[in-house]
């Protein structure tokens, strides 16, 4: 059974709603939260440093219930939902927003708008594109991307342009970067990768070979922490064993990222190294800068 630190009704009055009445009267809300977190080690330690502090979550509740207004309890909801999921130790947690005297036009005891959100893993995801329209159909696996389930994106890189790799003639290269957050499983986001190539025309007949849509699982977890997931199994290879050699990717993501790291090798033992540093070594030969681009996400 997951480990939950339950607080319900947290209450003040707030100036949240569509209505010229609600911002200029306000009105009562309530909001209950389920944090779920270890707490084993709390519970041997005794010590509070070891656990989220619950005091403290609620008046940071109450401060958002009685700060700027929203339109939408879904929003209120999503930005106490937020500031929970920064703290640290927190795997998810369930918010509920009670709106007791909405003016729905009709009696009722309550309405209330009910979330949960966990906290993801850091992914990198490498974007390559050199069939057909290259722009346009980087910039709809992005806006695909943004759909998946259980992945929330938070940066995505410049293009660039780069010179064909290996495999027969073909025609130059646009690739990026994306970093998002992914709460699922390695396989799982892998498979959506799949389906979002698949979706682009991607076929997989000759290795190397041109390609309407690349999407690559570069790392699944940040080098070093507890998230980090680490595969040899030939369907799944993390970190991607070749990205540490590909500029055309180190540079856009050094670019985006300039402290970002990457562990070379699928192992504990294989070191980590500064992204900007490996990008550096190999150096810019066969990469230019690439059209300016602005996919929503």
């Amino acid at each position: 059974m997951t480990d939950r630190i339950v607080v319900t009704g947290i209450r003040g009055t707030g100036y949240h709603g569509v209505f010229e009445h609600e911002r200029r009267d306000g009105q009562e809300f309530v909001v209950d939260i389920a944090i779920e977190r270890d707490l084993r080690r709390p519970g041997r330690s005794d010590d509070l440093v070891d656990t989220v502090h619950y005091g403290e979550v609620a008046a940071e509740v109450l401060a958002r219930i009685e700060g700027d207004p929203f339109d939408l309890i879904e929003a209120l909801a999503e930005v106490i939902a937020s500031d929970i999921l920064a703290r640290d130790g927190v795997d998810a947690v369930d918010v509920v927003v009670h709106k007791p005297q909405a003016p729905v036009g009709v009696p009722v005891s309550d309405v209330r708008v009910e979330i949960r959100r966990e906290r993801g893993t850091r992914v990198v995801v490498a974007l390559g594109s050199n069939v057909g329209d290259r722009v346009a159909t980087l910039t709809d696996a992005v806006e695909q991307l943004a759909e998946v389930p259980k992945l929330t994106l938070t940066a995505v890189s410049e293009l660039v342009e780069s010179d064909p790799f290996g495999g027969p003639d073909q025609p130059a290269y646009l690739n990026g970067v994306v970093l998002a957050t992914y709460a699922g499983s390695p396989a799982a986001l892998l498979r959506a990768l799949h389906a979002i190539e698949h979706r682009n025309g991607r076929t997989r007949e000759v290795r190397w070979g041109a390609r309407t849509l690349d999407l690559d699982l570069v790392q699944f977890g940040i080098p070093g922490s507890d998230r980090e997931r680490l595969s040899d199994t030939p369907a799944l290879l993390l970190p991607h064993p070749r990205a540490h050699e590909r500029n055309f990717v180190l540079i856009p993501w050094a670019r985006l990222d300039p402290e970002a790291t990457l562990r070379v090798g699928p192992t504990v033992a294989h070191p980590i190294q500064r992204v900007a540093d490996l990008a550096a070594d190999l150096g810019a030969r066969g990469v230019r800068t690439g059209p300016i681009w602005g996919p929503a996400w």
